[in-house]
């Protein structure tokens, strides 16, 4: 199975990839540095220290502290939306990515020029640099999101085994699963993970199956039987006939839904994208309309109109917009993925809260998908539980299992045993403290 189409975040319905080359740790870094130099920013900026009544403390070079780091946080941080930027109007279709290239370059240029004394006004360094590190913020819970969901695609191709033992006229042979073909015979030893997908020709088990269908009870498979590539072989050896390979398989279906999970967008987030488009020729024909209002009332400079202009296309960029969505997708879609909730389409999750009623076909789907101890009958609970798990602890049976992962929940210490042997259908036995215990049916 390939499965490196899944390793970046594919593009979310658009022709193009608005986060190719981008990484989880990369925005987390370009925030947290960019974060580090917006707060002096706005510390030792003109507006935000008449807006809250205060002084900054004052040194040689103290008024360039806001310039400086605007310009880096401008390069450094926004060159991410800069190059969306780029891309979705190579698309021809200009979204939040555009809006907000277009909000912290026109107020990259204005203050500059403010800076520079070219012009006279007000700067807006402190807005440029809360803007890029408010957008990053959002775009690293995005990322996340989809990070966590990838997670869940890498635990899934973590059920398949790196080898298949290959059945040939010469003996059982080990060999990588991209060698499998249709028609290959393929041996699962008892406790081994099945290799592909197939029919059962020789031999006969039960079968864990819980990770896909959330059933406890291992399942019989007998010659004829079909099994799943990644389910596990409980007890006896199987030769299995290899029926489907690769992407064909029931695994690699379930990863694709995954995958076309990660592309699809929920309503409010196609809502986002198409209020961000619109509001783009909004806040452009707004600084138009601006700038004409001004220019036909007169009596006020260029300098004053180009002020006026600059603060609508600032404010036309939704910081809010821009922030929530990502931040509830984010929530959302790593939640479900860390309860082991497959979401095929993102849509599907934003109408389930419509839901009125759940019909559960089956009892499997309302289990954990393994076996546990629900109660101990008798007077010292801790010895019987000790006995039996200490006979059980070499067995490789579910229930087995499940009686000494209960001991060790209890931090009950178990005894050593020895001459253990399972009995057929009935249980097991095993020499515990120089005395034969039984544990099984009658």
């Amino acid at each position: 199975m390939d499965h490196s189409k899944h390793e970046g975040h594919e593009d979310h319905g658009k022709d193009y990839d608005k986060h190719a080359g981008h990484s989880l740790m990369m925005f987390k870094q370009k925030f947290w540095l960019s974060l580090l130099f917006t707060i002096p920013t706005l510390y030792f900026s003109n507006t935000i220290q008449r807006l809250f009544s205060f002084s900054a403390f004052s040194f040689p070079g103290s008024e360039y502290i806001p310039a400086i780091f605007g310009v880096i946080v401008f390069f450094y941080g926004g060159i991410v939306f800069l190059k969306g930027a780029r891309d979705e109007l190579r698309a021809r279709a200009p979204a939040m990515m555009t809006l907000i290239s277009m909000a912290i370059s026109v107020a990259f240029i204005y203050s500059s020029m403010i800076s520079l004394k070219i012009v006279g006004g007000q700067d807006f360094w402190w807005e440029l640099t809360s803007l890029v590190t408010i957008m990053l913020l959002g775009h690293w819970l995005e990322m996340a999101s989809v990070m966590s969901a990838q997670g869940a695609m890498k635990e899934l191709a973590k059920l398949l085994p790196d080898t298949a033992e290959l059945v040939t006229k010469n003996g059982i042979e080990k060999v990588p699963l991209s060698s499998l073909n249709v028609g290959d015979l393929v041996l699962v030893r008892p406790g081994a993970k099945i290799s592909a997908d197939g029919k059962v020709v020789k031999g006969s088990s039960k079968v864990d199956e819980a990770m896909l269908t959330g059933e406890s009870k291992p399942v019989e498979k007998k010659i004829s039987s079909m099994v799943i590539a990644g389910t596990v072989n409980a007890t006896g050896s199987l030769t299995i006939e290899v029926t489907k390979t690769g992407d064909d398989t029931a695994l690699a279906g379930i990863m694709k839904l995954v995958a076309e999970a990660q592309k699809s967008k929920s309503k409010t987030q196609i809502l986002a994208d198409r209020a961000a488009f619109y509001l783009t020729f909004v806040a452009i024909g707004s600084a138009i309309l601006a700038a004409g209002s001004w220019g036909l009332i007169g009596g006020v400079g260029a300098a004053f109109i180009l002020e006026r202009v600059v603060t609508v296309l600032i404010i036309a960029c939704p910081h809010a917009l821009g922030l929530a969505v990502p931040l509830v997708t984010s929530i959302s879609t790593s939640k479900a993925a860390h309860n082991g909730l497959l979401v095929r389409e993102r849509t599907a999750l934003e109408e389930a809260r419509k839901i009125d009623i759940v019909l559960f076909d089956k009892t499997g789907t309302l289990t954990k998908g393994e076996q546990g101890v629900v109660d101990v009958i008798g007077d010292d609970k801790n010895n019987i539980i000790r006995l039996a798990a200490s006979v059980e602890q070499e067995s490789e049976h579910p229930i087995a299992k499940s009686i000494v992962n209960h001991a060790k929940k209890l931090k009950i210490k178990l005894n050593t045993s020895s001459n253990f042997s399972a009995i057929t259908g009935r249980g097991a036995k095993a020499s515990v403290n120089g005395k034969e215990q039984y544990v099984g049916g009658p």
